[in-house]
């Protein structure tokens, strides 16, 4: 256990001594709000100090088995190896446990979120990188049993890619685990096009929102749409029809413009791209509010430049990395497999508990 949570876990501790002690004064019992307070800061931290007991005595238990190592006999030796082996697999599985517990939960973690792609420059490589990166994102999905649903496609005029894909991800904390996506992501790669072998490099700009829960919509004028129908295109099947099912909706105030065709009725496609244009909306407020907040300055939406990045996916290497904590891993298949908990993991870690974002 590193030196940072070690020290979190002690300043807890003595929290919850002191919490222990005001809730056994009689006069805590006078008054009404400090004692639900109270009362609901110690069963938060109750599992948290319970566990960190159990690792506590377990770190006593592998230094008293370390002084049994000097035991000449043989036997006793193997054993309390064995023990010391089983007391470190313990110890593991606790700091897993408590890693867990120790990471802030903000409200909007537990919400579904929309997960919004486009292609940023590059041209028709980067087409084909959204299409890549939006494939490895579902895969991630499927892995955590979450569900997917398209909202919406922009296929691009010439290649098999994608200019923009908007995916709605329903399950349980799927937008605590995808909210650090959001910004530029960068590859590098000899397009099968390239004839003398030259890297390329393209990006393309995700954003991550969470889904507004209908109370939370804020009410938005009609006299502030701009909403148009047209016919469905794109790759053929179940994606184009003959009909003018298609939405295109214009918030004239922000200049948000929200599509989907997805659905054969204009009814669904324009429900499913209002709410699109809610947590749009929703997003460029709070983006506006932290617009001061260094933390959150380099986790926003970016520009799409080629010096715009968050990760770059380097094909040729097999190398992934995020610039944001100078992670490098060459592990590019597993990743783009659907592999990302070998990232999201580590940004997480050192966003709630390093704050160098």
């Amino acid at each position: 256990m590193n030196s940072y949570i070690l020290k979190k876990l002690n300043i807890l501790y003595k929290r919850y001594n002191y919490i222990s002690k005001k809730l056994s004064d009689y006069k805590t019992y006078n008054n009404n709000n400090c004692l639900r307070n109270l009362s609901k800061e110690y069963s938060k931290l109750s599992n948290i100090i319970k566990l960190f007991k159990k690792w506590k005595q377990l770190k006593l238990n592998l230094i008293n088995n370390k002084i049994l190592l000097k035991e000449k006999d043989k036997e006793i030796y193997l054993m309390v190896l064995e023990d010391i082996e089983n007391i470190k697999n313990k110890q593991k599985k606790v700091e897993k446990i408590l890693h867990k517990l120790l990471i802030p939960q903000n409200k909007e973690d537990d919400r579904n979120c929309f997960l919004e792609i486009k292609a940023g420059s590059g041209g028709n490589e980067a087409a084909i990188f959204v299409k890549d990166i939006s494939r490895m994102y579902i895969r991630y999905a499927e892995s955590k049993k979450w569900m997917i649903e398209i909202i919406h496609i922009h296929y691009s005029e010439n290649s098999n890619g994608f200019k923009e894909i908007i995916l709605k991800i329903t399950g349980i904390g799927v937008y605590g685990k995808l909210k650090f996506e959001s910004g530029g992501h960068r590859v590098q790669r000899i397009p099968e096009t390239e004839s003398q072998g030259r890297i390329h490099t393209s990006t393309c700009i995700i954003a991550v929102m969470p889904e507004l829960l209908k109370t939370e919509i804020s009410e938005i004028n009609n006299q502030d749409l701009k909403i148009d129908t047209f016919r469905s295109s794109g790759a053929g099947g179940q994606h184009v029809n003959t009909t003018d099912s298609a939405i295109r909706i214009t918030h004239i105030p922000t200049g948000i413009v929200v599509e989907c065709q997805d659905e054969r009725s204009q009814h669904k496609n324009k429900s499913k791209a209002l709410s699109v244009l809610a947590a749009r909306i929703n997003k460029l407020e709070i983006d506006k509010r932290n617009k001061d907040n260094a933390i959150k300055k380099k986790i926003l939406l970016g520009s799409g430049d080629r010096s715009d990045r968050n990760r770059t996916y380097n094909f040729i290497q097999k190398r992934v990395t995020d610039h944001r904590i100078n992670l490098t891993l060459y592990k590019l298949n597993e990743i783009m497999d659907g592999n990302l908990d070998i990232l999201i993991k580590p940004i997480i870690h050192q966003y709630y508990y390093k704050n160098k974002l």
